[in-house]
């Protein structure tokens, strides 16, 4: 089952969605503005946002560039401008389609299902690399690449932390579950300390550690690695 955020500051437009969405087995979501959007991105594992322009505080242009920067999920853009312009930049700041309003519900999820079937026929990442959020874990070399194509190198025990997290995306993880499935043999007494790998871990990351948006922490539980979208992910020992 699909889960759909819709987006847009209209209470009466988002309760018509959701409630119509629902009726073609969609998990229908919704929120009002940016904050909200990232709350429920958080929350629940989002396959596609219905994303409005107009928006009170971030609009919703500015927010289709911020998701590209972290995520692939796709966007479908709603617009009430006549202006052509609004939707050809809707597409260039990472939009996989745009439906101008008003528009014919049944129309909006013909889009979603169109849509949500050219994602399924995108290549799967090749053997050995997991992508989250627009970073690529490659498996044998051990190494990061960054969504500007950086390669960031990894230790063995900050590996072994992600590739734990990787199995884990948005569930809070113990300090002493994240230990037991990130223990390794060459693991030394300054390596198990989790806070500290954690610590190493956002660095190579970019994740800010006074407010980060990758790994979480989650006082007196542990952490939530915080990813939207993981592909390639086949389990296993790291």
């Amino acid at each position: 089952m699909s889960h759909i955020l819709v987006v847009d500051d209209d209470e009466d437009i988002t309760t018509l969605l959701t409630q119509y969405l629902a009726r073609f087995g969609f998990t229908a979501h919704a929120a009002g503005d940016g904050p909200a959007l990232r709350a429920q991105l958080a929350a629940h594992p989002i396959d596609l946002i219905v994303l409005d322009i107009m928006l009170p505080g971030t609009d919703g242009l500015t927010l289709a560039r911020e998701l590209r920067q972290r995520t692939q999920v796709p966007i479908i853009m709603l617009t009430a401008r006549a202006n052509p312009y609004d939707c050809v930049l809707g597409l260039e700041m990472g939009a996989d389609d745009y439906m101008a309003k008003p528009f014919e519900p049944r129309e909006l999820v013909a889009r979603i299902q169109s849509v949500l079937r050219r994602l399924g026929t995108r290549a799967a990442p090749p053997p050995g690399v997991v992508r989250f959020d627009g970073w690529a874990l490659h498996r044998l070399e051990r190494h990061l690449v960054s969504p500007r194509g950086v390669v960031v190198p990894l230790s063995n025990a900050e590996f072994r932390l992600l590739w734990t997290f990787l199995g884990m995306p948005r569930r809070v993880c113990s300090r002493d579950q994240l230990m037991e499935q990130a223990r390794g043999r060459a693991m030394d007494a300054l390596e198990r300390s989790i806070d500290l790998l954690v610590s190493r871990l956002r660095h190579k990351l970019s994740d800010d550690p006074r407010d980060p948006s990758i790994i979480k922490t989650v006082r007196g539980a542990g952490y939530v690695f915080n990813a939207q979208d993981v592909q390639g992910y086949a389990g296993g020992p790291a």
